[in-house]
């Protein structure tokens, strides 16, 4: 049972680290539901742990491979000679026909095993589900699978096929999903459990560098904008409540403890009525910061009932009011930044980033739009291409704005490398590092105004 307890707190502890939130009660019902559904049902035992330690579908990505690491479904490699690669393609091919999850999983390990090797050392823990699926290439056994289905259940091509063929898609994605989890088993095996749960399983979106991230996790990522924008917004109004509040009105709380004898026991507040702010976002749209800014001015839109007014610039070298276009995106956030990269005016001669050209055109044309109640937000990762950084616009920026809080989605140990201007920026401007949308969630709750 030790050994079990084992498996169990180092599974919480990985998803711990992987930022799902898991308390001591929780802990306690996990290890419950381990022994109410015992170990002979492994998916059983699946569904049990994620019931009782998950707070949503969304954590399901990271509990999955984890999952996979304590509770395995074999140890070692599979019995015999390593299987051969036409055999493989074959058996893959008839067990995707009839959906044979079982013969799916025994596949995966012996494809491991056989293609997903490297290293020469005999101790060596090499095991690449890439290689793996590079060598096999399940993907190309769709016409084959489903020639095999068709034969089977008969009926014609047309609109049955394409159903057909999303379907067997599926099932290759589910094996390719079992030889990423034996992948990482046999490395963990060698190389212990909690180093892969830790390095080898890919985070959440929300905690997925700006810069890094790909495609399906920047869609992932505005798909989560609008629960994160009513999550922001509940603190705002919080804050807003308090900031209400004031400090104590003397005069007015001494006639009031004229009731219990001259004691204030009911101090008085002065009601403040603080105007709702203005905000104004500059936004890098170039390179790989756009996925950072596309993000951020979706957030900051979906908040827009919070200020009186939003507007919002983006640029490259030149730069163009987009405030209408994210209007309109609400109903498309995937397609914003392509709209705005294609009705905006953003780049002039050449197409790489220019701040200090694109900050200089934004105080001569726009300066209107800061004033002394206009918190102000730059994105970008503050790279000028050896351009000049034009420090007097950032100047003029801060003595009209009531802040200027600049978010850079590069780590701070890069600002000043290469053509990186962020610390002459950041003397004139408060910056901080923004990398993940955990961050930015974090940092927004505390510096948008109230």
């Amino acid at each position: 049972m030790t050994a079990v307890a084992d498996r169990i707190t180092g599974l919480v502890g990985a998803l711990r680290a992987h930022g799902v939130r898991i308390g001591t009660g929780e802990t306690v019902d996990a290890a419950r539901a381990v022994e109410a559904l015992g170990l002979a049902d492994r998916e059983l035992l699946r569904e049990g742990l994620a019931a009782t330690l998950l707070h949503g579908p969304g954590q399901r990505a990271v509990f999955d491979p984890v999952f996979d690491l304590y509770f395995p479904r074999g140890v070692g490699g599979p019995d015999g000679a390593p299987a051969d690669r036409e055999a493989l393609r074959d058996r893959l091919a008839q067990a995707l026909a009839a959906d044979d999850r079982a013969a799916m999983a025994r596949l995966a390990s012996e494809a491991v095993d056989a293609l997903g090797g490297y290293g020469n050392s005999p101790g060596s823990d090499g095991f690449s589900a890439y290689q793996t699926l590079d060598r096999l290439r399940p993907q190309t056994l769709l016409a084959r699978v489903r020639a095999d289905v068709r034969g089977q259940e008969g009926g014609g091509a047309g609109f049955a096929d394409r159903l057909l063929d999303d379907e067997i898609r599926s099932r290759i994605e589910e094996f390719r999903r079992l030889v990423g989890a034996e992948a990482r088993r046999r490395v963990a095996e060698r190389r212990g459990r909690d180093e892969i749960a830790r390095r080898g399983v890919r985070p959440t979106a929300d905690r997925v560098d700006f810069l890094f991230a790909n495609r399906d996790q920047l869609t992932e990522l505005r798909r989560a904008v609008q629960p994160l924008a009513r999550k922001l917004a509940t603190r705002l109004a919080a804050r807003r409540r308090r900031a209400a509040r004031g400090t104590v009105d003397l005069r007015r709380t001494l006639r009031s403890s004229l009731s219990t004898g001259g004691v204030p026991m009911r101090p008085v507040l002065r009601r403040r009525r603080p105007v709702r702010p203005e905000l104004v976002l500059l936004c890098d749209v170039s390179g790989s910061v756009s996925g950072f800014s596309d993000f951020t001015m979706l957030l900051v839109q979906a908040l827009h009932d919070q200020f009186s007014k939003v507007r919002v610039f983006a640029f490259v070298n030149r730069l163009d009011e987009v405030t209408g276009l994210l209007d309109h995106g609400r109903a498309d956030p995937d397609g914003l930044g392509a709209r705005i990269r294609a009705e905006a005016t953003l780049t002039g001669w050449h197409g790489s980033s220019d701040y200090g050209l694109a900050l200089g055109e934004f105080t001569e044309r726009y300066g209107g739009a800061v004033g002394p109640r206009t918190t102000v937000f730059v994105l970008g990762d503050a790279r000028t291409n050896m351009s000049d950084p034009n420090l007097n616009a950032v100047r003029e920026l801060a003595r009209r704005a009531r802040r200027v809080y600049w978010l850079n989605p590069e780590p701070s140990n890069r600002w000043g490398t290469g053509d990186s201007a962020a610390p002459a920026y950041a003397e004139l401007v408060e910056m901080h590092e923004c990398r993940t949308a955990r961050q930015l969630s974090a940092l927004i709750a505390r510096l948008l105004p109230v």
